[in-house]
C-alpha cells in the first residue's frame, strides 16, 4: 500500500471512530458530558495541531504529524496550566517538547514514511524527553522521590547510556 493510500486509510479510520464516539455520546449521558466541554483558549492551540495533522493526512504528507504533535502537545500543556493556574510548571514542562516530536515521528512511521528510522528516532526522543522531565521536575521541587542527588544521578546514567550507545554503534561492522 503506498503512502497516500495509507494516509487516507488512517484519516478514514479516525473519522469513523470519531463518528462512533459521537453516536454513542448521544445515547449515553456520561459520554455526552465529554462532548460538551467548555472550550477555553488552549483548545484553539490544540485544534490548530489537529488541523495541521488533518492537512498532512489529506495532502499525503505524513511528516506533518511532527508539527501537529508539537502544537497539540503545547496546547495540552497550556490547557493544564490554564486549568490549574500553575504557570510556574513551564520551568520543567518544556522538556516534554522533544517527546512531542518523538510522538510525531512515531505517527509518521505508522503512516509509512521511513518507518525504521522514524521509530528509532521517535523512541530516542521520548527517552530523552522523559529523562529531562524527571531531572527538571526534581530540580524545581516537583518530584521529591529522587531526593537531593536524584537529578545528578539521572544525568550521569543518561550520559553513560549515550556514551555506551555511541561506542557500540562505532563497533558495528559497516556493511552494505
Amino acid at each position: 500500500m503506498d503512502r497516500r493510500n495509507r494516509t487516507q486509510l488512517v484519516l478514514g479510520i479516525l473519522l469513523v471512530l470519531l463518528g462512533i464516539f459521537y453516536f454513542f455520546a448521544q445515547q449515553n449521558p456520561t459520554l455526552k458530558a465529554w462532548t460538551q466541554i467548555q472550550f477555553e483558549w488552549p483548545f484553539w492551540v490544540i485544534g490548530a495541531g489537529a488541523l495541521i495533522l488533518i492537512i498532512g493526512l489529506l495532502t499525503g504528507t505524513p511528516s506533518m504529524a511532527i508539527p501537529a504533535s508539537i502544537v497539540t502537545g503545547i496546547g495540552c500543556i497550556l490547557y493544564y496550566q490554564n486549568k490549574t493556574d500553575d504557570w510556574v510548571s513551564w520551568s520543567f514542562l518544556w522538556t516534554l517538547i522533544p517527546g512531542f516530536v518523538g510522538i510525531g515521528l512515531l505517527i509518521t512511521a505508522a503512516l509509512g514514511e521511513d518507518a525504521r528510522n522514524n521509530i528509532a528516532r521517535g523512541l530516542n526522543l521520548l527517552v530523552i524527553s522523559g529523562v529531562l522531565f524527571v531531572v527538571f521536575a526534581a530540580i524545581f521541587g516537583r518530584l521529591s522521590v529522587l531526593g537531593q542527588y536524584g537529578p545528578a544521578v539521572l544525568l550521569i546514567l543518561f550520559g553513560l547510556y549515550l556514551l555506551g550507545r555511541t561506542l557500540m554503534r562505532g563497533r558495528r561492522p559497516q556493511g552494505g
